[in-house]
């Protein structure tokens, strides 16, 4: 049975007990359908020895070698990870377009006895979906947080989602802080898969009601924000915050103790910025690393490198309108979140962000 997907959200997944992905593992990493397991009928040595005949021997021996294989692996898989599921089970499979790899796997499992599904088009329909919903404007009005580094923001975000409101932390999503040392454990997705995870997030959520981010620039580590969230970023209403600098070092130094945790690591890191600033100011923050002064390291950077650079990217971008909350330490951030609560209840919302132009980012380096 061929399930045409009209939605990310569409009700027909919800039929199906397991979605299987028939593609090989570096196509199933690079993206694939939430949720979905691995079971690939091609591994990719062997995708790409079939591909190689077919190019330059004949198709029909391609696809005698690769019939071989596909039964040989998907008897594996049925002997192995599926060994464990009834008569009742109802699985969803597809592959890249929905073809030969997906039906073959398919008619094995109908022949078993099995009630199977299998996605029309692929995952390159499934793809479609994806870019659709992340190049659209956001059904939801957009607030953004914004205050410049070591503000706090993402914990007041979370902060804020846990009191009910809604949020999507673009962040966590890329799995990076979003600075030259934003780097986390585990490295970021594809790019296909940030698309995916933030497509499923706008999926989700209720036009009805704002959808607070954090302020970003057009990039988080090394992906790009798709169109859609970036417009509705450049175009939201911004609440600001506004923290000293020592008390932003300090929450910083507290919060990347892990990056710490490899002074040479973040030397190296340092070493990045020398074509940007004065060789004595890099070799100071160089002592400071050597010393593990880790809270001056922070405050000499947002003074001299990240400030600077906010301050010109917000003069782009907030028309200073904006409430602004006034914080003086980071010590209670649930205070933080209940001062960022009152003063959203204040503010008039726009509705969705219109269409524009991608607007050039100048955030963090």
């Amino acid at each position: 049975m061929d399930i045409r997907l009209k939605s990310l959200s569409d009700p027909a997944l919800s039929g199906f007990d397991t979605i299987i992905d028939t593609r090989s593992p570096l196509e199933f990493a690079e993206d694939h359908l939430p949720g979905a397991i691995n079971l690939p009928v091609l591994s990719d040595e062997e995708r790409v020895q079939v591909g190689t005949i077919y190019k330059q021997v004949s198709p029909f021996d391609a696809r005698k070698l690769g019939g071989a294989m596909v039964a040989a692996n998907a008897a594996r898989h049925i002997a192995g990870p599926l060994a464990g599921f009834g008569g009742g089970w109802r699985p969803l499979v597809y592959c890249w377009r929905g073809g030969q790899r997906s039906g073959a796997f398919a008619t094995i499992l109908q022949q078993i006895g099995w009630r199977v599904g299998r996605i029309e088009g692929g995952y390159k329909a499934w793809r479609a979906l994806v870019v659709e919903r992340v190049t659209a404007a956001v059904a939801a009005p957009v607030v953004v947080l914004d205050g410049n580094t070591g503000s706090a923001k993402t914990e007041i975000l979370h902060r804020l989602a846990a009191r009910g409101h809604q949020v999507i932390d673009l962040e966590e999503l890329a799995n990076h802080r979003g600075s030259l040392f934003g780097a986390m454990p585990g490295g970021q997705p594809s790019q296909k898969l940030f698309e995916c995870r933030l497509a499923m997030a706008l999926e989700a959520l209720d036009p009805g009601r704002p959808l607070l981010v954090e302020a970003e620039s057009s990039r988080i580590g090394d992906l790009n924000l798709p169109r859609g969230i970036w417009q509705a970023i450049v175009a939201a209403p911004r609440l600001r915050l506004t923290v000293p600098v020592e008390a932003r070092a300090a929450y910083t130094a507290r919060a990347y103790a892990d990056t710490c945790a490899d002074p040479q690591a973040v030397a190296r890191i340092v070493n990045l910025l020398r074509p940007l600033h004065p060789a004595e100011r890099i070799e100071g923050w160089l002592r400071m690393i050597a010393a593990a002064d880790w809270s001056g390291l922070a405050e000499g950077l947002m003074r001299d490198h990240y400030d600077p650079r906010y301050e010109r990217h917000r003069a782009r971008h907030d028309d200073g309108r904006g409430p602004v909350v006034a914080l003086d330490g980071l010590d209670d951030l649930d205070a933080a979140a209940a001062r960022v609560e009152a003063a959203l209840a204040g503010l008039t919302l726009p509705g969705p962000a219109p269409a524009a132009s991608p607007v050039a980012s100048g955030g963090s380096i």
